[in-house]
């Protein structure tokens, strides 16, 4: 299984993957959940899956071969230089429908799981920034101000840091913040989700990467801020008031 969450301020956008993917508890391995794609000063778009490895590695291949295509032929259109954000989330979801429509049905004869979603968050010249939740269908839904967050995989640990601390309004320093403590509360509850971690950083019209990093185990700066946010709860549970006489 994995994680993937992703927000969308008004200062930007931050997205985190974990790597860990779990075909039984004697088949674990990391896979690369998260991908970016830009044209520095024009666009910076990050792609995060979960579900079905092979269906989705397949949709990366599909839109990286559409990418090395229109280096020779300007006229294919790729998510690199479509015209707008919400034409990407398009591209992105009529790859997904090719493969689930190529493989679905086999696969699930094998009796394994389909399913597949991704997460495509980013902003191009000219747009605001845009986060989008694809589903296997390859129908998708776009983040509001009402709804600033999407999470796929095993997200039930993670969400309410989420659900208390991100708005709109919130700074990109904060969001970060937040996914960073949504992802340690999975990590602690849920041995399916598992370091390192791949976070993105896009700050409005950079239309560039702020961030682009690995966390990997021994990172010092992810593990103080566990070991802060933990002391923190147990201060906050210490400090409530007694419900029995």
């Amino acid at each position: 299984m994995t994680y993937c969450v992703a927000v969308r301020v008004d200062q930007g956008l931050v997205m985190l993957s974990d790597t860990r993917t779990n075909a039984g508890m004697d088949n674990i391995a990391r896979f690369r959940k998260s991908f970016t794609y830009s044209v520095p000063g024009e666009r910076a778009i990050t792609m995060m899956c979960s579900g079905n490895l092979s269906i989705t590695q397949g949709v990366k291949a599909m839109l990286s071969r559409a990418i090395k295509d229109a280096a020779l032929d300007p006229d294919v259109e790729t998510i690199l230089n479509c015209s707008t954000m919400h034409r990407v989330a398009q591209i992105v979801g009529e790859a997904m429908c090719t493969m689930q429509g190529r493989y679905r049905s086999t696969i699930e004869m094998q009796g394994a799981a389909a399913d597949a979603s991704i997460l495509i968050a980013g902003q191009r010249r000219g747009g605001k920034p845009r986060l989008y939740l694809i589903y296997s269908a390859g129908n998708f839904i776009e983040a509001t101000e009402d709804t600033p967050f999407f999470q796929i995989g095993e997200h039930k640990y993670g969400k309410p840091i989420l659900d208390r601390i991100v708005k709109r309004e919130t700074s990109l320093e904060d969001a970060t913040k937040a996914v960073l403590v949504s992802m340690d509360s999975t990590l602690r509850s849920n041995l399916s989700v598992g370091m390192p971690l791949d976070l993105t950083v896009i700050e409005r019209d950079a239309y560039d990467f702020r961030v682009r990093t690995r966390i990997e185990a021994d990172n010092e700066e992810f593990q103080l801020l566990s070991h802060s946010w933990s002391a923190a709860l147990r201060k906050g549970f210490e400090d409530l008031p007694n419900v029995l006489d």
